[in-house]
């Protein structure tokens, strides 16, 4: 993904360093963040889950899943450009921000329409068609207000998108409490996103002003910058995005609707689940994209975060894996969503390849080489569709819950980006020090689901702490964990300081 000149016009003030510690403050940031988020999204999830039920809830997975795709035309891929042209040139803000708004605008009333079309073409009902117009239609204001956070990681201030995240999760939460306890359905549900969105979007200007830069300005060459620049992300995004959207159909299509709503249920779970590794990588992204042009520094600062994320990817697998069930019924009760389960516990393996590729994904951003890495993931795609026609229908027929299958072909396709992600990142970046400590953390999750198997039956209490205690242990005793990792880690949990630095995070 190269970088698109900016206007000759224009005088670009250099990036300034962050200040010491920045680094783990950013981390902070967004890890409370997205603790909050993710405390609020499993109680608004369970919500809506227990009043609607899982037929309905699966049409609104279905919904959402065509929402999102919808939205992809609307990202473009300006995310990962606007965030890494700020970072570079903070001085062009006010106009990025300004203009990608505009085009973000314009996208979201072009798309709504072909969206309502293609549901139409497969056969979906007129509820289901005008409740995707809806829904595309109330996604824009929080779309709109969440584009800043955009700026805010620019400038090194996750603590500003932190904020805007927890108040749109916030205000959603509560909305849709007092819509479903008036006895509001799906459509009143749908219509919530559109005030939280419109909340939020205020507070977003807000905070803007409060960073002393310019008021927003809009100009037609930096939009065609933004369409030129984020192309070879938007196909990456695509690519992405597509997987989703090509599941929900499928599993609509191939399994009972209370199947689907069994699916949406796991699949908000493994998205909790998938949380820390998207911070690791967004706090690491800004310095990745500085540092690209430095092979010693890239790797020193790739190195940095992909070392701890295999110790939380490797526990989380083991975690999910042994309390699936556990978590599902918490959730949303065993009644309704009980055999949602056995669905999340099939995406142990794919959370394990998720957290590799995800990093290794930002990586590959950082260096120019989303194109290249946008076809390797149509190729994924092209593995877990063909797989999702087989497995789908097989585990319908003989285990009476087709969303194992579908949660087994999407193991396989992020297996087939790990292996893409190896092949295209920069030569000598992943060298065989960083192999070794893979083969130390599947060791130690080995060990740590053999023992915790092999244990009677015990209470959530001692299981989980048992569980990442035995992992802790292990990994210390195969080489993974040492000191600096810890420190690392710790750091990540704490606020530190603006005159401190952290052991292990780049300056």
């Amino acid at each position: 993904m190269g970088s698109v000149p900016p206007p000759a016009s224009i005088t670009l003030p250099q990036a300034q360093p962050p200040p010491r510690g920045g680094m783990a403050r950013n981390a902070f940031h967004l890890g409370l963040g997205q603790v909050a988020t993710t405390a609020l999204t499993v109680l608004l999830t369970a919500a809506v889950a227990r009043t609607l039920g899982a037929s309905d809830f699966g049409r609104l997975y279905l919904l959402t899943s065509i929402a999102t795709f919808a939205y992809v035309f609307v990202d473009w891929g300006h995310g990962q450009y606007v965030t890494r042209e700020i970072a570079r040139h903070p001085g062009r803000s006010d106009d990025l921000i300004g203009s990608v708004l505009a085009v973000r605008i314009a996208t979201a009333f072009f798309v709504c329409a072909p969206a309502v079309a293609t549901a139409w073409l497969l056969g979906y009902d007129a509820r289901t068609r005008v409740l995707t117009a809806t829904m595309i239609a109330a996604w824009l204001p929080m779309y709109l207000a969440l584009s800043y956070s955009w700026l805010f990681r620019g400038h090194e201030r996750m603590d500003y998108d932190a904020l805007i995240n927890v108040t749109l999760k916030l205000v959603t939460l509560v909305l849709a409490l007092v819509i479903l306890a008036l006895g509001g359905r799906l459509l009143a549900y749908i219509l919530v996103f559109a005030v939280a969105g419109t909340m939020t979007l205020g507070l977003s200007i807000v905070l803007y002003r409060r960073l002393r830069l310019p008021p927003l300005r809009t100009s037609m060459q930096t939009a065609r910058e933004l369409i030129r620049g984020g192309a070879p992300m938007f196909t990456m995004n695509l690519a992405i995005a597509v997987q989703p959207y090509i599941d929900a159909n499928m599993l609509y299509k191939f399994a009972p609707p209370d199947v689907v709503g069994w699916y949406g249920a796991a699949w908000n779970i493994a998205g909790t689940l998938v949380a820390p590794a998207s911070i690791l990588a967004q706090t690491a992204y800004p310095r990745l994209s500085r540092a690209a042009n430095d092979e010693t520094e890239f790797k020193r600062a790739l190195h940095t975060v992909l070392r701890p994320l295999l110790m939380v990817a490797v526990l989380g697998a083991v975690g999910t894996y042994l309390f699936a069930d556990l978590a599902v019924i918490i959730v949303y009760s065993r009644q309704k969503f009980g055999p949602a389960g056995r669905i999340l516990q099939a995406f142990a393996p794919a959370l394990l390849f998720i957290y590799i590729d995800m990093l290794l994904g930002y990586a590959i951003f950082a260096a120019g080489r989303a194109a290249r890495l946008a076809s390797a993931k149509f190729i994924a795609v092209l593995v877990t569709t063909g797989l999702e026609f087989v497995l789908i229908p097989w585990c319908q027929r003989h285990l009476g819950n087709g969303g194992i299958g579908l949660m087994f072909s999407v193991a396989a396709g992020e297996l087939t980006m790990v292996v893409a992600a190896l092949v295209l990142i920069p030569r000598g970046t992943v060298d065989g020090r960083l192999l070794a400590d893979l083969a130390r953390g599947l060791a130690a999750g080995g060990g740590t689901l053999l023992l915790m198997r092999s244990l009677p039956l015990t209470t959530t209490f001692i299981g989980i702490p048992l569980c990442v205690l035995t992992f802790v242990a292990l990994s210390a005793a195969v080489g993974l964990l040492n000191r600096a990792d810890a420190e690392l880690l710790f750091a990540m949990l704490r606020r530190r300081r603006d005159d401190e630095s952290v052991p292990g995070f780049p300056e």
